[in-house]
């Protein structure tokens, strides 16, 4: 299987996958007629033939019979400009509107989401935080986890729109400390979340293998007390900013969930089973409210499992956050979400244990 490696595309690029999005497969020749920009015949080759090296293209056959056609990873991996992107209204945006099972089914069960630049970045810095780790007594590594957790989960629940600060957050957490003018649901949402990240501390094993039993727990912990309904949701929820609608069926809820799981399970990848997580819960919305946090803090628990070390997201914007998650949902692409994920876990080894 051969790794996508993800790269800006430049204005000749563009074109070519402008012309190969329109058929199966095309001859440089064929690609050449049908170029809108000059450009020499050339340097369309030299380009054609550094796109099947990059894996943004695949090609067939030889010689003159050689056809040229888009990476099937394509448009899972391919950097998409998201400031361009939001330009257009979710209206007007060309999106895939519906659920889409060929994601969990063939897409993402057949490409590995990571160039081996990318994970020998991330390898780096596993080998870092796992020397730091082993240095540590059991009393020092989790004072060190409960700073990452205070992080997390008020980072996290500032995504969902909590107000409290990250000094307020630190007080209700350590001291029980509720923040004046804040709602009784805003530190609720915060106790939560520690509650759900110490019973994963203490019981790392309940994750693994992944089960919807175990997806349905954490929820469970994370919307105690927040008027929100357990279990996999049996009606119609829509989602803020785009037109993309989640299933509404709990059978294929539940069937979306189980083959996500067997997919997650199946990984070796750490990083792959921790984005995936991220992604899946959200993209499946299985819950009637929490389905991101849920997302967050399972994710972070296979992390924690395999002995990696956990996202606290502390220093991404919550609006970009959002829109490169909405990106997913509306186009099945995992370029801009995939940045943040790497950026985090680097974040993360640099400033915590």
């Amino acid at each position: 299987m051969k790794v996508f490696m993800a790269r800006k595309i430049i204005p000749i690029q563009d074109e070519i996958v402008r012309v190969l999005k329109s058929g199966e497969g095309y001859s440089s020749k064929e690609v050449f007629e049908k170029l809108k920009t000059p450009v020499a015949y050339a340097t369309l080759k030299r380009t054609l033939v550094s796109m099947v090296r990059e894996d943004q293209l695949v090609r067939y056959g030889n010689g003159r019979a050689t056809l040229y056609a888009l990476n099937p990873s394509f448009d899972l991996l391919s950097p998409i400009d998201l400031d361009k992107y939001y330009e257009v209204s979710d209206m007007d945006r060309e999106i895939i509107p519906q659920f889409n099972f060929d994601l969990l089914d063939v897409l993402l069960a057949e490409d590995e989401l990571f160039s081996a630049k990318e994970i020998e970045h991330l390898e780096t810095k596993h080998v870092l935080f796992m020397q730091r780790i082993q240095s540590l007594e059991i009393p020092q590594y989790k004072t060190e986890f409960e700073r990452l957790a205070i992080d997390l989960s008020w980072k996290s629940s500032q995504i969902e729109g909590n107000t409290y600060s990250l000094l307020e957050t630190e007080l209700l957490l350590k001291q029980q400390i509720t923040a004046a003018g804040k709602t009784k649901d805003e530190a609720v949402m915060l106790l939560n979340h520690k509650h759900a990240l110490d019973f994963l501390l203490d019981h790392p094993y309940y994750i693994q293998p992944l089960r919807i039993t175990a997806i349905e727990e954490v929820h469970s912990l994370l919307t105690h007390d927040l008027n929100v309904k357990r279990n996999i949701r049996n009606r119609r929820v829509g989602i803020s900013g785009t037109q993309y609608r989640p299933l509404d069926n709990e059978f294929q809820i539940k069937e979306a969930l189980a083959t996500m799981c067997d997919l997650i399970n199946s990984r070796s990848n750490v990083w792959e089973k921790g984005l995936l997580a991220l992604l899946l819960i959200s993209y499946i919305q299985p819950f009637d409210d929490g389905n991101k946090r849920t997302a967050r803090i399972i994710s972070n628990a296979l992390m924690m499992y395999h002995h990696y070390c956990p996202l606290s997201f502390r220093t991404i914007d919550p609006i970009a956050y959002k829109k490169a998650l909405l990106l997913f949902y509306e186009r099945n692409n995992i370029s801009a979400f995939k940045r943040i994920f790497i950026d985090q876990y680097v974040y993360a080894v640099d400033h915590y244990f």
